[in-house]
């Protein structure tokens, strides 16, 4: 079943547990336990699964390429927030199945990354849940595939970032004008020119965990705006032959982070609380692909 009980509220597509576990592969979800947004102005839709949902908070798998918040440069652009809103101003279905009609971001999740977003459901609740993230609590696991092979198994990145004085949009190392900004680094797998990496950011940075990466030179694969290529099945097959008139997609057609689990005390009660998004599926593919034809 996609929908179990939970003494902390109900999970949905992802896992809610006590404890930390990466999970490989996509849960199947069942139509009930998702919200369906859409964009009239740019002719979009999403369905976007449900990971966890009680009285204080709701848990979101946000997919990749739809920002969090408006952003400022691209106002017109669909955000994650600003379609739910919508959605509770015209009285969506699904905003009317439960206590929704107040719904805040409670942290920062990149435009091009997916995975574990949660929302708050009340000002309380939002005010707690953003002195949590705004402490430099760990608990925010990441994945990322890179370029690469980094020297040390663990390894911490604390470079300053700013944004780009010439280029909108883009992050960069500024020891004088930039902000603190700290990233833990674990290597999770590692392949023949490839690396699995997790990720915990401590502070709460725009572009952070990318930004970091291009200072490591470790590039985050489809992730061109910080120096990172696609990937492509013919990289790593040496025998990969096209059709004729056929032509070869990226393994990867984003920027190849996810948010994968989400972990830190319930903003009521205090008890352990932590929410799993499962892999996308061109990540999971990817490191299929990656095991079997450039094994480490």
């Amino acid at each position: 079943m996609c929908i179990r009980d939970s003494p902390r509220g109900r999970a949905g597509g992802g896992t809610v547990a006590p404890d930390v576990a990466g999970t490989p592969a996509r849960a199947p979800c069942s139509m009930k336990n998702t919200i369906k947004l859409s964009s009239p102005a740019t002719q979009e839709f999403w369905e976007i699964p449900i990971l966890y949902e009680d009285a204080q908070v709701l848990a979101l798998d946000k997919p990749s390429g739809v920002p969090a918040v408006p952003d400022r440069a691209q106002p017109e652009r669909p955000s994650l927030l600003r379609l739910l809103h919508d959605g509770i101003k015209r009285g969506a279905p699904w905003a009317r199945a439960g206590d929704r009609s107040y719904l805040m971001a409670t942290h920062r999740l990149d435009a091009e990354t997916s995975g574990v977003m949660l929302l708050a459901k009340s000002k309380p609740v939002l005010i707690a849940l953003l002195n949590h993230f705004g402490a430099s609590q760990p608990g925010r696991r990441h994945v990322a595939l890179v370029q690469g092979t980094p020297p040390e198994a663990r390894f911490q990145i604390d470079t300053k970032l700013a944004p780009h004085p010439a280029r909108a949009g883009l992050m960069c190392a500024n020891a004088r004008r930039g902000k603190r900004s700290v990233t833990l680094f674990e290597v999770r797998e590692k392949f023949s020119g490839y690396t699995l990496l997790q990720c915990e950011p401590l502070t709460d940075r725009p572009h952070q965990i990318r930004a970091h990466l291009r200072v490591a030179r470790l590039p985050v694969l489809g992730d061109p705006l910080y120096g990172g290529r696609e990937l492509r099945l013919s990289q790593l097959k040496p025998d990969y032959r096209l059709k004729p008139n056929q032509v070869e997609r990226p393994l990867i057609a984003r920027a190849a982070v996810h948010c994968e689990t989400l972990a830190l005390p319930h903003p009521l009660t205090g008890e352990p609380l932590s929410i799993t998004a499962p892999w996308p599926r061109q990540l999971a593919a990817a490191i299929k692909y990656l095991r079997k034809f450039a094994p480490a």
